[in-house]
C-alpha cells in the first residue's frame, strides 16, 4: 500500500551525473528509477512503491504482470524476433491486422501496423492525401486540427498537435490549421457547453470556407481532448463535424490513441459517441505495454486507394519496425484478452464504481468528467497559500506522488485512466490516496 507520509529519502541514483542521457522530460527531484512492477503497482531503487492510476500513459491496461502477453512475446522472440519488411511480414501481423479491424466499425476494412502514436497520426494524414489524389483532387493537403489537441512527438504530428510550446522547434510541416474545442469556446465567451459546441461548429465551417474546402483533405481530432483534462464533447457536436467533413469532401480522422481500445467502455471512442470517422488511429494500450504498437484503422471507402494490382500503391514509405513480429504477438495476445475479459462490459462496471467514489472525494473541489474508465477533474478550489507556488494541478501530482500514487494533471486539471484489471480494493485505495492529496493541497476535510 503506497505510504501516506512524505518521503524524505534521496533516489540511490544520481540522474545529475548522467550528461549524456536525455530524459523524456526535464529532471527533477521527483524524478525516479523504477525498477519492478506488478499488478498495478511500480517499485522504484530504494523500494519504495507506487500506484498507478494512469496505466503507465493510458498503457499498460492488463497491468504489468499479464502472463499471456508476456509469454506470447517470449514465445515469438525465440520462434521470428524480426522479418525482412521489404519481402514480407509475419502471421502474428496478418492475424493482428484482422481482429483490430473486426473490433472497429463495421465499415473499416484495412490496419496499417506502425510503432507508435505519432507514426499512426502521420500516415492517417499521409492516406488522407492519397486518398483525394487518387480521386482527381490532388489540391486537398491540408489539415484541421484542434488547439490545445495532442497528436504526437514526430515533426508531422507535432505540427498537428496545437499547442503553443511547440513553437520553439521553429515552422512545421505546411498546410496545419487549428480550430477551436467548444470547451475553449465556452471558457473565452462564458457561454453553456452545448451553446459552445453550436458555436464551435459555426466557427470551425468558416475556417474551412476560408481556406478553401478545396485545399482541406482532412479533419484530425480527439473525440475526447486529453490536454484539456479529458474534455468531452457536448450533444451533437461530433455528428456536426461528421456533417461538416461529408459537405466539404474531407476525411474525418479520430485520434483515439488514448480513447481507444475499450477505454471509454465501447471498443472505440467512435462506438461510444455513435459517429464513425474515415479513420482510426489507435496505440498505447493495443500491445497492453509490452511492445511499441500502434495502428490507422481504414474504413473501405479509404481502402480502395490501396487495393492489391500492378498499378495500385503501396503504402510507402513505411518504418523498419512497423508490423514487426514481436509487437504483432504483444498486439494480438492483448486482442485476444480483451475478448475474453469482455473488456467494455468491466470498463463500464468499473467506472460506475469510481465514478461514485471521486465524487464523494472531489466535492466542491472540483468538477468530473468521465468517459468510461477515462477520467478529467478540472479543479475549481483554490490552492492553499502553502501550494500556491504550482498550478493546482501541479500542486496535486505532487502531493499525489509524495503519497506513492501516480496521476497525471497540469494547470487546472488532473486525469485518471486506471488499468482494466484493476479490482476494487485498488479503486478504493485510489481514491482514499486522492482525497488525502486534496485535502493537502486545497483544504476542507472530507
Amino acid at each position: 500500500m503506497p505510504s501516506t507520509q512524505k518521503s524524505t529519502q534521496p533516489t540511490p541514483w544520481d540522474f545529475t551525473d548522467k550528461s549524456a542521457f536525455c530524459f523524456e522530460v526535464p529532471y527533477s527531484t521527483d524524478s525516479i528509477l523504477f525498477e519492478s512492477a506488478k499488478g498495478i503497482r511500480l517499485t522504484d531503487a530504494s523500494g519504495r512503491e507506487y500506484l498507478d492510476s494512469m496505466s503507465g500513459v493510458f498503457v499498460t491496461c492488463f497491468g504489468y504482470d499479464c502472463e499471456p502477453i508476456v509469454n506470447a512475446v517470449t514465445e515469438q522472440m525465440r520462434r521470428l524476433p524480426f522479418n525482412p519488411p521489404l519481402h514480407g511480414t509475419s502471421r502474428q501481423a496478418v492475424e493482428l491486422a484482422a481482429e483490430l479491424a473486426g473490433l472497429a466499425p463495421a465499415t473499416f476494412s484495412l490496419t496499417k501496423l506502425v510503432n507508435g502514436g505519432s507514426e499512426a497520426v502521420e500516415a492517417a494524414v499521409r492516406l488522407a492525401r492519397l486518398y483525394h489524389r487518387e480521386k482527381g483532387n490532388a489540391g486537398k493537403y491540408k489539415v484541421l486540427s484542434y488547439f490545445h489537441g495532442y497528436h504526437g512527438a514526430t515533426f508531422g504530428s507535432l505540427t498537428v498537435t496545437g499547442r503553443p510550446d511547440t513553437s520553439r522547434f521553429g515552422p512545421g510541416v505546411p498546410g496545419a490549421v487549428h480550430v477551436w474545442t467548444p470547451h475553449s469556446v465556452a471558457r473565452q465567451l462564458g457561454v453553456p457547453l452545448e451553446e459552445a459546441g453550436d458555436l464551435a461548429l459555426t466557427l470551425i465551417e468558416q475556417t474551412i470556407e476560408a481556406e478553401d474546402p478545396g485545399a482541406i483533405a482532412a479533419l484530425v481530432v480527439e473525440p475526447v481532448v486529453h490536454l484539456l483534462g479529458m474534455a468531452t464533447p457536448p450533444p451533437g457536436f461530433l455528428p456536426g463535424l461528421r456533417r461538416l467533413c461529408d459537405k466539404y469532401g474531407i476525411l474525418l480522422v479520430f485520434d483515439e490513441i488514448v480513447t481507444g481500445f475499450g477505454r471509454t467502455g465501447q471498443p472505440f471512442a467512435a462506438d461510444t459517441f455513435h459517429v464513425v470517422p474515415d479513420l482510426i488511429c489507435a496505440g498505447k494500450g493495443i500491445s497492453g505495454g509490452y511492445a511499441p504498437l500502434a495502428a490507422v484503422l481504414i474504413s473501405e471507402r479509404i481502402a480502395s486507394v490501396l487495393a492489391t494490382g500492378d498499378d495500385a500503391y503501396a503504402f510507402a514509405p513505411s518504418h523498419t519496425y512497423a508490423a514487426n513480429p514481436v509487437s504483432a504477438a504483444a498486439g494480438l495476445a492483448s486482442v485476444r484478452l480483451f475478448k475474453e475479459l469482455d473488456v467494455p462490459a468491466r470498463v463500464r462496471r468499473l467506472s460506475t464504481k469510481l465514478t461514485a467514489l471521486l465524487e464523494n472525494a472531489v466535492r466542491e473541489r472540483g468538477v468530473i468528467r468521465a468517459v468510461g474508465l477515462l477520467y478529467g477533474v478540472t479543479l475549481t478550489a483554490e490552492p492553499l497559500a502553502a501550494e500556491a507556488k504550482a498550478s493546482p494541478g501541479q500542486a496535486l501530482a505532487q502531493a499525489c506522488l509524495r503519497r506513492g500514487l501516480i496521476i497525471r494533471a497540469e494547470d487546472d486539471w488532473a486525469v485518471l485512466a486506471p488499468a482494466f484489471v484493476a479490482t476494487d480494493e485498488d479503486l478504493d485505495e485510489i481514491v482514499t490516496v486522492l482525497g488525502d492529496a486534496l485535502d493537502e493541497v486545497f483544504g476542507g476535510a472530507r
